[in-house]
């Protein structure tokens, strides 16, 4: 899940004599010192040299972080190696878009799956990298000790920004690595990672959504769940084992360390550790920062998100080329905006602004009781909450000028899209000089040709009856949410000439524009003028939509100097009160690991729920009518047969999911769920919807972790698919049963 930057960064203090192992996103680096005995009595049985170390292979090196970058600052999931030739589990929600990508109604691989049966067959994924920490330092001393306490602001900023470019320069080795600096707890921290990043990621393997995408919306987030959520890519290299673009040439990757797969399973109280880069966290704002992420910044977008879904899935259902295009950015925001109903129930169910306010209470009666704190820190809240206060009033006109305006429909993107070219046409209308309007002229040939040949790949995922109707009901939204001074011309125009009538409106623009069909884009690029590009509907509205978005932005983004440095104080102060406490950072998309174990949970008077779940429960929830809960014709036999292989249970079982009470977050999808040996035993791929608070409040009682069991994916690679190629090239371990004891009794001899 994605949300704007400008949510307070910030930490939850744990007690340093009680560490709940459940709660905490710790860093690798500091294993042996804050957590290591604790996790021993766990159950843990590696060494910290064998889980996190810089100068040999260990588990680290067998985790991955997965962006759409070749130079990523944060990761959108998570996977972890699992063979000596490069192949990589992950989540099929993780995969859900390389795996759209690549289908198409003849082959497609979301309804059917996607298996590839030998080297040759497995599927480039354009953009996709995978990145693995090679080492983290601590560059604290070094950058704050070269700042001035006194700058603040922009000042600020500007200086931290010179001295972690040069130090990320000085270790990526003349570019050979992807270095990236962040800030911990509000700026009082500064840890720099060092990755190496591979950007040949090939699809091998995915389930049917029928498995992989099993209960859909109405299951997610929901415990029991019944989902095979795995998608299996390989990482290839270069011939000498080093980075590479996608080639022919490339050979697959062998990782420093991955994982053995292990089939002996789980029982409750097991330990459980999850590696991975979780993305945000937000657990120390204060009661009035709960309170303007739940009921001023989620509810605009629970209703844009909302209403889209609700448009596009009317023509998904109606036809199989539009549901294949839509999928991705379906099942992207449809994540997000269940997330944001849960949190918002969550928050109020768990009083967690009320659990603030006691908390603040007490902050402020330590801080009152001494002179030179009250000094110091007697306005850090007061200041943090006077920008919160201020954002109240302008976060809604931001969302919908963002997310029904210029977000709203893809024409308006595309439309947007020809601004450059707008420009250009611009200066050639004013040039005089015959030499340099004809380079002007050659320069826009160029760039229309350019833009021609992207057409195919830029409409791709596009239909127009379908945008259509978007842009209907997203106008209809901004219209309605908006006041009045925020209308584009020609909105309030078009108002009045079709009586209100959002879908004429979207008649009109549609028939005009010629950014709604490829071929009339096309045709205008052939010949590009300026006054046909300059009334163009469309146009007009992406250029409207964009100065009403920069009007909403800057009242928003105004700068609060005293409300950046009150948070950084805030968290020197609370550190200050309570010394004995062991501090861990919030998520900001860096490799965290959570300890906890396998565990059931009670989420309501006389509800208990058990901490797995079986094949069986995914035949009982079938529905043929219903897309979310089809059962493949092969999955049922395989029930009916009992044909579980060495992956079901010995009482003729087979398990699907299970649950521990580790702590993740978004970025975790795919993380791979390890026991006590260091032994695969699961991938994360969800919470549940108890604990939906737990970005901002985590919740003991409630929070777990939902895992799809690494025998339930063997089972579907090897039994479902057929794939027994990539089951040959994993490392499974089973233990093996101990014999019983037989006392042998020596007959001793009688005289």
């Amino acid at each position: 899940m994605k949300r704007f930057t400008y949510l307070i960064v910030a930490l939850l203090l744990v007690s340093g004599i009680k560490v709940k192992a459940d709660e905490g996103m710790w860093l690798p680096m500091f294993i042996d010192r804050l957590n290591y005995v604790d996790m021993q009595n766990k159950g843990l049985q590696l060494t910290p040299e064998e889980i996190y170390s810089v100068n040999s292979s260990s588990l680290k090196d067998a985790i991955v972080g997965l962006s759409n970058s070749p130079a990523p600052q944060g990761y959108f999931c998570t996977g972890e190696m699992v063979s000596s030739q490069g192949l990589m589990f992950t989540n099929h929600h993780c995969g859900f878009d390389a795996i759209q990508k690549h289908s198409t109604v003849d082959h497609d691989y979301l309804a059917d799956g996607f298996w590839a049966m030998s080297f040759e067959e497995e599927l480039p994924n354009e953009g996709l990298t995978a990145s693995f920490l090679i080492r983290m330092d601590d560059v604290t001393d070094s950058i704050l000790n070269n700042i001035s306490d006194t700058l603040i602001g922009q000042a600020r900023t500007a200086a931290i920004k010179e001295i972690t470019e040069r130090l990320k320069t000085n270790a990526s080795e003349d570019g050979k690595y992807n270095v990236v600096v962040k800030s911990f707890f509000n700026g009082n921290e500064y840890y720099l990672f060092v990755y190496e990043v591979y950007r040949d990621v090939r699809l091998v393997g995915a389930p049917p959504s029928s498995i992989g995408k099993y209960g859909g919306d109405t299951d997610n987030w929901m415990w029991p769940r019944h989902t095979g959520d795995f998608s299996i890519f390989r990482i290839y290299t270069a011939p000498d084992g080093s980075p590479a673009e996608y080639s022919e040439e490339n050979v697959p990757m062998v990782p420093k360390h991955h994982l053995p797969i292990s089939l002996d399973g789980v029982e409750k109280d097991d330990f459980a550790m999850i590696w991975g880069f979780p993305g945000s966290t937000d657990r120390y704002l204060t009661a009035k920062g709960v309170e303007f992420t739940t009921e001023y910044y989620f509810p605009p977008l629970i209703d844009v998100f909302g209403k889209k879904l609700e448009t596009w899935k009317k023509h998904m259902n109606e036809d199989q080329a539009v549901r294949i295009k839509y999928a991705s950015q379906y099942a992207m925001i449809a994540n997000s905006w269940k997330y944001f109903i849960g949190q918002r129930k969550g928050v109020k169910n768990l009083d967690v602004i009320g659990t603030k306010e006691k908390y603040q209470k007490e902050f402020m009666n330590w801080v009152n009781s001494d002179p030179e704190r009250k000094e110091k820190y007697g306005n850090v809240i007061s200041d943090i909450d006077e920008q919160i206060l201020q954002q109240m009033g302008s976060i809604k006109p931001l969302i919908y000028a963002s997310v029904s305006g210029m977000g709203g429909s893809q024409i308006i993107g595309f439309a947007r899209n020809y601004s450059g070219l707008e420009s250009k046409l611009e200066k050639l209308k004013e040039e005089k000089d015959k030499k340099k309007k004809a380079k002007a002229e050659e320069k826009i040939s160029k760039m229309a040709e350019e833009m021609i040949s992207n057409l195919d790949e830029d409409y791709k995922d596009y239909d127009m009856a379908t945008d259509k109707d978007v842009f209907a009901e997203m106008t209809k939204l901004y219209y309605e949410n908006l006041a009045s001074d925020m209308y584009p011309e020609i909105l309030v125009d078009l108002h009045k000439k079709f009586k209100g009538d959002f879908y004429a409106i979207a008649d009109y623009v549609f028939e005009e524009s010629v950014f709604g069909d490829p071929k009339k884009t096309e045709e205008f690029l052939k010949d590009p003028k300026l006054k046909d590009l300059q009334k163009d509907p469309a146009f007009i509205f992406s250029k409207q939509y964009m100065a009403g978005l920069m009007k909403a932005s800057q009242s928003f983004r105004q700068e609060n100097p005293a409300a950046a440095k009150a948070e950084r104080l805030y968290m020197q102060a609370m550190r200050e009160m309570e010394p004995d406490r062991y501090f861990y950072p919030n998520a900001n998309s860096t490799m965290r690991f959570t300890y906890g174990q396998v565990l059931p949970y009670s989420p309501a008077d006389a509800v208990e729920y058990d901490y797995v779940t079986h094949l069986s429960g995914v035949i009982a929830k079938e529905d043929p009518s219903n897309d979310e809960f089809i059962v493949a014709p092969k999955l049922k036999e395989l029930y009916e047969t009992k044909d579980y292989g060495p992956y079901g249970t010995e009482c003729g079982s087979m398990v699907v999911c299970f649950l521990t009470n580790n702590d993740i977050t978004g970025g975790n999808s795919g993380s791979p769920v390890i026991n006590g040996k260091g032994e695969l035993i699961g991938i994360a791929f969800d919470g549940n919807w108890e604990a939906m608070s737990s970005d901002i409040a985590f919740a003991p009682k409630f929070q777990r972790t939902i895992v799809v069991d690494s025998r339930y994916v063997l089972f579907i690679i090897d039994k479902f698919a057929g794939a027994t190629r990539l089951i040959d090239e994993l490392t499974i371990h089973k233990q093996m049963p101990e014999p019983e004891r037989v006392e042998m009794m020596e007959e001793v001899p009688t005289e």
